[in-house]
């Protein structure tokens, strides 16, 4: 009887194991728990690595070229609550400049992960909400 039993947990597990694997994609949510070195906690569940994870550029900071241009409003409102009178007027940075964008996860994000079909990387998408 104990072989019968054995041999019903043996073809669950294969069924389940063939299940999963036609999955393409799982998707999971975490936390960031440490910035350095980078750990989130998936669905109170597991805390994934540094080696376990992919991140995406939208979870990192990054360097990007820019052009600005800004107008600036007629009159401006001092700290002190004064308003000095100037006239409008456009401010102008020559050309495409770089500039770095402070976007890297931080202790407290709450972010949507990606696993890798049949393996054990998960891609960080993007952080759930903004900050």
């Amino acid at each position: 009887m104990a072989e019968a039993n054995g041999l019903v947990e043996a073809v669950k597990r294969a069924a389940r194991d063939e299940r999963e694997s036609s999955k393409p994609v799982n998707v999971y949510f975490g936390e960031v728990i440490s910035r350095a070195p980078l750990k989130i906690n998936v669905e109170q569940k597991m805390v994934l690595g540094e080696s376990q994870l992919v991140l995406a550029r939208n979870v990192t900071d990054y360097m990007t070229m820019v052009t600005v241009q800004w107008t600036t409003e007629a009159g401006a409102l001092l700290s002190d609550g004064q308003t000095v009178v100037s006239p409008a007027h456009v401010h102008e940075i020559g050309g495409a400049r770089s500039m770095m964008v402070h976007n890297g996860l931080v202790i407290g994000d709450q972010v949507i992960l990606i696993r890798q079909q049949g393996g054990q990387k998960f891609i960080v998408a993007d952080r759930i909400g903004g900050r």
